[in-house]
């Protein structure tokens, strides 16, 4: 079964033709930075499994000290399931990089406890 969804405002849909019956949550310090929050939930699919419909823009910022700053959105094989309406029921399978995990954050139960992402 396809997941579908689309972006906040709705001029973007994502599909993903291939099945996911597990997502993950992870902290590594890329997608906390691109999140803005202690972890980000996603699914790994091969890029040729994801459609999307409508213009995806991009932009660069710099920050005070002069460097380019971070977009909100990943763009590549990881994909946020916050975008994807199916995955508020669908369990987590493992958390990446706990390592990283934020301290005041317990283990999600049943949840694979991994130092890096899963194998392919």
């Amino acid at each position: 079964m396809p997941h579908v969804g689309s972006c906040y405002c709705g001029s973007v849909t994502i599909k993903v033709l291939s099945t996911h019956d597990v997502q993950y949550a992870c902290h590594c310090e890329d997608c906390k930075k691109t999140t803005g929050s202690a972890f980000s939930t996603c699914i790994l699919p091969k890029i040729s499994d994801v459609e999307s419909n409508g213009r995806i823009q991009t932009y660069d910022s710099k920050g005070p000290s002069g460097n380019i700053g971070t977009p909100p959105v990943s763009v590549g094989t990881l994909l946020l399931t916050g975008n994807l309406p199916d995955f508020q029921t669908i369990p987590f399978g493992a958390e990446l990089f706990v390592r990283n995990r934020f301290t005041a954050l317990p283990p999600i139960s049943g949840a694979e406890q991994a130092q890096t992402l899963p194998s392919a």
